[in-house]
């Protein structure tokens, strides 16, 4: 009962925030920690995982919960006196698909509740000044929706130039003296700058050595990702839209999800005009381009004639959220844009798969059949998209192939054959690949 007052109470009070903020654009907000008391902590513990890996002091959401309200005024209290001390986050890395490892900062349970709360501030304000082109950690916004509307503007341009931008370790380089500017042009409240400034400086604990880092924001903090997208809205999207669109000869695009940037111009001196003058606006902002990564593509509809004197349009083909885009017929004959999944993704994916079933493999078949499935579930879900059946199904043939080959390593008495796994795929099946995701799903304003 507590819980569903408190979200009424903290809904009403996010409402005042952002019409204030919507009414006063521009204009710095003062009062925000005036909003935040116990029960807006309580919401923000409600939204808080609470299944996630534990920070340095090893404490978990079941322990914390044990006195929750004791423990929320507490945190409410040192917070507002600014007695808070923002631990060390734990570092942990997790493998990416080129073979090196992606570093993630584990906060402690308390400071994921801290976290959640001033994030809740402050998106009632900036999602009042946050524009169309960026989808990443937003709500009613998804991944999904970014790859449709990327899929809609391709095929409503009939194609053209594709600039496909990595900006090299965002979360590592992000200066955190440009990010204190950017927030002060909105966001003034002493408490709430203050709290954004220890977690910044918090340091991370990595083997029993505690690192001060000067720039970045740790992958895996809660307060990260709003973060990420009040800075780079500074640095691209409103950049893009108010300086850059005004002066291009034709239409351009521009699709975000958080650090994971597309332009999509329909004329190619555009296009290398952005290009020659991106890496300067990075810099301004301590950022650069990674020199591999970010790449020019030919991107035209393969029945258009290109323009005299510039390059064919060939088989470009470029990656966004885990899919290659590419073009093809439709069974009606038009020309659209497919997407299946990129290669390094489905590679990374089914690397996982095998290493989790060759470390299981002397588990009871039951328990690893239950664990498959919800691998192939999620999988599914994300990646299930209209024109990908035939890479969701050869996902699930080379899992069947993993599991095949680790249960034939559980004994000595003899390998699992194929008539003997299709008889324990009778018993335990697996998911069969769908479709959850059917063209056109893209929303008008989403």
């Amino acid at each position: 009962m507590a819980e569903i007052l408190s979200s009424t109470i903290v809904s009403t009070k996010l409402g005042r925030i952002a019409k204030l903020a919507r009414e006063k654009p521009g204009v710095a907000l003062t009062s925000l920690s005036h909003h935040i008391d116990v029960d807006w902590l309580r919401e923000a513990y409600r939204r808080t995982r609470k299944d996630g890996a534990t920070g340095i002091d090893g404490q978990s959401a079941e322990e914390y919960a044990m006195k929750l309200e004791e423990n929320l005024q507490s945190l409410l209290d040192r917070a507002k006196s600014g007695t808070y001390r923002a631990p060390a986050v734990r570092r942990v890395h997790i493998p990416k698909g080129n073979g090196g490892t992606r570093p993630l900062g584990i906060p402690t349970f308390e400071d994921k509740v801290l976290q959640r709360a001033v994030a809740m501030a402050l998106e009632a304000v900036y999602e009042q000044d946050f524009l169309d082109c960026s989808y990443g950690f937003r709500p009613g916004r998804s991944a999904h929706q970014a790859l449709d509307e990327l899929q809609h503007q391709a095929v409503c341009m009939a194609g053209g130039w594709v600039l496909e931008v990595d900006v090299e370790k965002f979360f590592d380089r992000l200066d955190h003296a440009m990010l204190r500017q950017i927030l002060q042009q909105r966001v003034r409240d002493g408490v709430v700058l203050r709290l954004i400034g220890k977690w910044l400086n918090a340091g991370v604990l990595e083997e029993g050595t505690l690192v001060v880092p000067e720039s970045g924001t740790p992958q895996g903090g809660v307060i990260s990702p709003i973060l990420a997208n009040i800075y780079l809205h500074e640095v691209l999207d409103k950049w893009f839209e108010q300086e850059v669109k005004p002066r291009l000869a034709s239409k351009a695009v521009l699709v975000r999800y958080a650090d994971d940037a597309v332009f999509l111009f329909a004329n190619e001196k555009d296009a290398r005009r952005v290009l020659a003058v991106l890496p300067k606006r990075l810099a301004k902002y301590g950022l650069t381009l990674h020199p591999t990564k970010t790449r020019l593509i030919a991107f035209r509809r393969p029945d258009r004639t290109p323009p005299s004197g510039s390059a064919p349009a060939g088989p470009g083909t470029f990656d966004l959220l885990g899919f290659t885009h590419y073009w093809s017929q439709s069974r009606q004959g038009k020309w659209i844009v497919k997407r299946q999944t990129a290669r390094d993704r489905f590679g990374r994916a089914l690397s996982r798969v095998m290493e989790w079933c060759r470390g299981h493999r002397h588990d009871a078949v039951r328990d690893q059949h239950r664990a498959l499935v919800a691998k192939l579930r999620g999988h599914f879900q994300y990646f299930g998209i209209s024109g990908n059946w035939q890479m969701l199904a050869r996902f699930r043939y080379e899992v069947i192939h993993a599991w095949r080959k680790w249960l034939s390593r559980r004994s000595q008495r003899g390998s699992m054959t194929w008539e003997r796994m299709d008889r324990l795929l009778e018993r335990y099946a697996l998911p069969t690949p769908h479709i959850a995701h059917r063209f056109p799903s893209r929303a008008a304003n989403p």
